[in-house]
């Protein structure tokens, strides 16, 4: 592990890591922005409240949650290779596959928070005049941020890690295919576990700061929860007397 020509040996073919992590951070941003648009679009069809669109939304994130991503990406790309359709690349396989596996799970995170608002909100909002779109956009998404902000930087976390099921995917371009590359290469193979660990690090210095965000972030959102919660019940606790009493003291200040 010490064995500094092992190291220079990492050193010399540097590139090769830089080229998978940059394709890795391609992979995984293109991959996100593809589950955010597909997480969103089902995540609206399943508290549409039409059984048509739930119905499809229910199928689509059981049929992808209960089947590997690393099967639907084989899948993904022999059947497309397969079927004569040129210029599909294993990066591009990496991100439709990352999108479509990560979407049925933002969907979820989507579901949850809109139906985490009360539904006293969109009663209010259709009152008022506005549509089942207009009541979705300016008041319910706006309060689900706050509720749906933690674990979806828990799947952005978990997006970057998942690019590693990718390298068995035609022989796709990420860090752990390059990494693999090296591990297994003529005359680079007896360095093989310190590019193991280089890969990790990178890894780990990608992935880290993200879950310690998600972390932080989940728990001032439970701080203020309880702080809201504790105002309300010494709200609560003031008795009929103690109330009448303030109102006639008001009212005394009034005169």
């Amino acid at each position: 592990m010490f064995d500094a020509d092992k190291w220079n040996l990492i050193w010399t073919h540097r590139e090769a890591f830089i080229d998978g992590t940059v394709s890795t951070l391609i992979m995984a941003a293109m991959g996100l922005l593809l589950a955010l648009a597909v997480g969103i679009l089902f995540g609206l069809m399943a508290t549409s409240g039409k059984k048509p669109l739930m119905v499809i939304s229910r199928i689509y994130v059981e049929l992808v949650q209960n089947t590997p991503l690393m099967l639907q990406a084989l899948f993904l790309f022999y059947a497309v290779t397969f079927s004569g359709i040129k210029g599909f690349s294993a990066l591009l396989c990496g991100i439709i596959a990352l999108g479509i596996y990560h979407g049925a799970y933002i969907s979820e995170v989507i579901r949850a928070g809109i139906e985490a608002v009360p539904k006293g909100q969109a009663e209010a909002a259709y009152s008022q005049g506005f549509t089942h779109t207009a009541a979705m956009m300016y008041i319910i998404l706006p309060q689900t941020i706050k509720i749906i902000l933690p674990p979806m930087v828990n799947q952005v976390v978990n997006l970057i890690k998942n690019t590693s099921c990718m390298f068995l995917a035609g022989g796709a371009v990420d860090l752990i295919s390059r990494t693999n590359a090296f591990a297994v290469g003529e005359g680079t193979g007896s360095a093989a576990g310190q590019g193991y660990i280089l890969g990790g690090i990178i890894f780990f210095v990608i992935c880290f700061p993200l879950s310690t965000l998600a972390s932080a972030w989940e728990n001032k959102l439970k701080s203020r929860d309880v702080q809201t919660a504790t105002v309300r019940k010494k709200a609560d606790d003031v008795t009929d007397d103690e109330l009448d009493k303030i109102i006639e003291e008001s009212k005394g200040g009034e005169n």
